[in-house]
């Protein structure tokens, strides 16, 4: 019987053999593990396995023969059902806002609520930022001003205003990747880009 190390290493390069026999030695558990994290959902459990899979499929070149295999799996399906959850929050909350503060949805169109959803939370992550990075994003992004006319508003160098303005929007793009639909991401990051 060939090492789960040999197999790995064909997978590597691009043997779906291998892929098979990784996905039939590991798939049962995998769900079982997934089922069990999310509380019992078949539908869940069986989609996280099969996108997980995918992407061991996708990211193979990346996969460490020297590391556990299972170990892996599971941190990728870890990983995937706590994104599918906060996703699942995030349209929760979007539902919400909509019910809640346009009542009139006909008058408004959704992009306008997308906008005004993401308006607030830009707002929010701005009142996650340090102090001086804060002004400095919001002189940027609100008030429009050049790094030029911020370093010199604030007295410091250009290279201080662009590096502080850099760490905000990494910032931002962080926590949007982690919270957002990828359509709505891409809308907030046009916006604070």
């Amino acid at each position: 019987m060939e090492s789960e190390k040999g197999i790995l290493l064909k997978l590597r390069d691009g043997s779906s053999e291998a892929f098979e026999t990784l996905f039939h030695k590991y798939g049962g558990k995998l769900y079982n593990f997934t089922l069990k994290l999310s509380s019992g959902n078949t539908h869940v459990a069986e989609e996280i396995v099969q996108n997980t899979f995918v992407q061991v499929w996708e990211t193979r070149n990346f996969i460490n023969p020297d590391k556990s295999f299972i170990s892996y799996l599971c941190t990728i399906a870890k990983n995937r059902l706590v994104n599918e959850y906060e996703h699942q929050a995030v349209r929760h909350i979007y539902r919400d806002y909509i019910r809640k503060h346009h009542s009139d949805v006909d008058n408004i169109t959704e992009k306008e609520i997308d906008r005004n959803l993401l308006e607030e939370y830009i707002d929010c992550l701005i009142e996650k930022l340090p102090p001086a990075r804060k002004q400095i994003f919001i002189l940027s992004r609100k008030e429009m001003l050049s790094n030029k006319e911020i370093a010199k508003q604030l007295n410091l160098s250009e290279n201080t205003v662009r590096n502080q303005l850099s760490s905000a929007v990494s910032f931002m793009k962080e926590h949007l990747a982690r919270h957002y639909d990828n359509i709505i991401s891409i809308l907030l990051m046009m916006y604070i880009c």
